[in-house]
C-alpha cells in the first residue's frame, strides 16, 4: 500500500491549507497525538482506494521558503490548476512554479505551502493536446 507524509510546523494551518486546496479531510491517530499525526481522507486517498497518507508534526524547524526542494514534490490532479493555484496564492502558499502547459502533459504548477513543502497539481491534457 503507498503512504505519504507531509511534515508541518503547524498541523492546524496545514489542515486548512489542503484541506481547501484538495478538499482532505482529516483523521487524528490514536495514541499518535503528541507525533501530531493526522490521516489524510480525499478523492483517491485512504480507504480502499489504496493510497494513505498523513499530516505529520514536523520534528525540526521549516526549512525558509524559496530555499532548494526539501523533500519529494507530491503532485495532485485537479481539474483546474489554475483555480487551485490562485486558491493557494490567497491562502498562505508561495508561488514555485506557476501554471505552465507542458504538451502531451497537461498544465501543472506547485506552490510552497508555508510549511516547508513544496506541492504540484496537474490538470492532465485532454485529447487534443
Amino acid at each position: 500500500m503507498p503512504h505519504f507524509e507531509i511534515h508541518v510546523q503547524d498541523v492546524e494551518a496545514a489542515k486548512r491549507f489542503y484541506g481547501g486546496l484538495f478538499g482532505w479531510q482529516f483523521e487524528a491517530v490514536p495514541g499518535l497525538e503528541e507525533a501530531g499525526y493526522h490521516m489524510i481522507q480525499g478523492d483517491g486517498i485512504g480507504g480502499a482506494d489504496g493510497l494513505t497518507a498523513a499530516l505529520m508534526q514536523r520534528a525540526d524547524d521549516t526549512p525558509d521558503a524559496g530555499s532548494p526542494i526539501r523533500g519529494g514534490t507530491m503532485t495532485f490532479e485537479v481539474s483546474d490548476c489554475d483555480a487551485r493555484y490562485d486558491w493557494a496564492l490567497a491562502n498562505g502558499g508561495a508561488e514555485a512554479l506557476p501554471p505552465t502547459d507542458y504538451p502531451g502533459i497537461g498544465r501543472c504548477a506547485c506552490v510552497e505551502d508555508g510549511q516547508g513543502n513544496v506541492v504540484g497539481m496537474m490538470t492532465p491534457a485532454g485529447e487534443d493536446n
